[in-house]
């Protein structure tokens, strides 16, 4: 069975596997702070429809309470270890809004619907809420084990024993971009995430986190960093993985894979 994603924009995509619909980081809002939504109209209120959502960290950017607030009652979100604790916000919105949060760690299994069962694993990101403080929870990635394996990087940066530690895959979104000029650590931009994508061997990638939010003020400032990563994973995988099938979607864009 082909599983599907459909980006909607950032980091936020539906993955469809086994009859299951999982969403990643939502993120539903026209401005975050000082970061503007400059491509792609907000998504549609089925883009909020799923089983069950993935939490990558805890930066707003990632984990977005009012989008969050969208969510159908008796949804189940699964959340870092510690991340409601970290985030008082997320206790009383699951609490309002009926969800079920499960929290999880580098190396558990989590199992849902339909006999999909996803396992997180270890990202190289900073997880904290904000830019400063304790580290209360991790950041992580997630593969989602169905009909396929898909791997959700969520945030991550490079690291030796990526392809160890999340394993065989069939299908990598990975992000290739950011919503700022500059990456700092802890961030794939469309090179290192194509050098990943060696380490990785899927079948199939779609790159992600890119050409959504840009800094409000922003705009003539590199804007190339802002419209060109997903095609320069596409180029840089050609070199790199030739092998792999690199889909690059609209936003809003569904796309199968085998």
């Amino acid at each position: 069975m082909p599983v599907e994603i459909t980006w909607w924009g950032h980091a936020t995509c539906t993955v469809e596997d086994a009859g299951v619909r999982l969403l990643t980081d939502p993120l539903f809002t026209r401005r975050l702070a000082h970061l503007r939504r400059r491509r792609g109209v907000l998504p549609p209120p089925e883009a909020a429809v799923a089983d069950v959502v993935l939490v990558s960290h805890l930066h707003a950017d990632h984990l977005h309470l009012p989008s969050l607030g969208r969510l159908a009652p008796g949804t189940r979100l699964v959340v870092p270890r510690g991340a409601p604790r970290a985030v008082p916000g997320l206790a009383r919105l699951a609490g309002l809004r009926g969800l079920t949060l499960t929290e999880t760690a580098p190396g558990e299994e989590v199992r849902v619907a339909g006999g999909v069962v996803v396992r997180a694993v270890s990202a190289r990101h900073d997880g904290r809420r904000l830019p400063f403080g304790p580290h209360r929870a991790p950041a992580l990635g997630y593969v989602v084990l169905g009909s396929a394996r898909t791997y959700f990087a969520g945030d991550t940066g490079l690291f030796d024993t990526m392809a160890e530690e999340v394993g065989p895959v069939d299908v990598a979104l990975l992000p290739v971009g950011g919503w700022g000029p500059y990456l700092g650590p802890g961030h794939l931009d469309a090179g290192r995430a194509a050098r990943a994508l060696a380490q990785l061997a899927p079948a199939a990638a779609v790159p992600v986190h890119y050409g959504t939010y840009w800094p409000v003020g922003m705009d003539a400032v590199r804007p190339h960093e802002f419209h060109a990563p997903g095609g320069e994973f596409e180029r840089r995988a050609r070199q790199l993985a030739p092998e792999v099938c690199v889909r690059v979607p609209g936003h809003g864009e569904r796309v199968r894979l085998p």
